[in-house]
């Protein structure tokens, strides 16, 4: 086995690049991300469209390449973060379109929850300010905005994630439902001191623990490809959230360093180390 296979499903586009042993690029495919915007402030992609992106883009840029699923050995999945996905157990299928994470509907939701004090317990867990931008309010108007959402979610039948897991779940023919810690990170239900979902968070979005997925480290097993998808089954080794993955394609291992991304947005992270370090804010003389 002598090339990797990237997936770079982004907020505008969906890339798929094929590298060397040397890590040389070698093929690379793209498809553009068409925006839903159903209402002034909402963002939304179909989830549809995303999967069928990411695996016409794989297949092309394997061919591109002139290699087959004998040759790779192993696949990385790099995904815009926060955007919110809900779907079937049973049949696989998203209940509503994704909602972006650039999408303002829950703004009053977090509004309600800052005037009732809970922004301090929260930030301090999760490392993030209490805003629609995270993953949390939009699951929960996902829930209570679907046809029995909630019920269906309450039950069991209702699987979370960013667009990592649910590539990950059509990926591997829903074996796995997984999501490793970057993109946990920014749900706003991540405690990040821990390393785990938080059962105080869960509680005040009012989200059922049994939709979440099993949260693993970025570098881990997580599963292999239907072998229908590519001609053969193909470890998937890797994943991480757009900016995280960029901050250590930088090779910022060092705690210090920053990495400044310019995409759809533009994105600063720091590597703090071991130990959480709280932004405060600063004035300008």
């Amino acid at each position: 086995m002598t090339h990797l296979v990237a997936i770079d499903q982004g907020t505008t586009s969906t890339r798929a690049i094929v590298f060397d042993a040397g890590l040389a690029p070698v093929a690379i495919a793209q498809q553009e991300l068409r925006q839903i915007y159903p209402a002034p402030g909402w963002v939304e992609h179909d989830p549809e469209e995303i999967w069928s992106a990411v695996v016409a883009t794989v297949r092309d840029a394997m061919a591109n390449a002139g290699v087959g699923a004998k040759d790779i050995a192993g696949i990385g999945i790099t995904n815009q973060r926060e955007t919110t996905i809900v779907w079937d157990r049973v049949n696989g299928k998203p209940i509503h379109n994704a909602i972006v994470w650039q999408d303002r509907r829950t703004a009053d939701a977090c509004a309600a929850l800052r005037s009732a004090g809970h922004e301090p317990a929260i930030t301090d867990k999760t490392g993030l300010v209490l805003d629609p931008y995270f993953s949390a309010t939009k699951i929960g108007w996902l829930l209570d905005h679907v046809n029995r959402g909630r019920a269906a979610a309450e039950q069991g039948r209702l699987a979370f994630g960013t667009v990592d897991s649910f590539l990950l779940w059509r990926l591997t023919g829903g074996k796995v439902h997984a999501t490793d810690a970057t993109n946990a990170s920014r749900t706003l239900l991540f405690d990040i001191v821990r390393g785990q979902w938080d059962e105080d968070l869960l509680r005040l979005f009012a989200i059922p623990a049994g939709l979440l997925p099993e949260v693993r480290d970025c570098a881990s097993d997580f599963g292999e490809t239907r072998a229908d998808l590519f001609g053969g089954a193909i470890r998937i080794c890797g994943i991480a959230g757009d900016q995280q993955a960029a901050t250590i394609g930088q090779g910022c291992f060092t705690p210090g360093m920053m990495k400044s991304t310019y995409g759809t947005g533009c994105f600063a992270l720091l590597n703090t180390g071991l130990e959480p370090v709280r932004s405060r804010p600063m004035t300008l003389m």
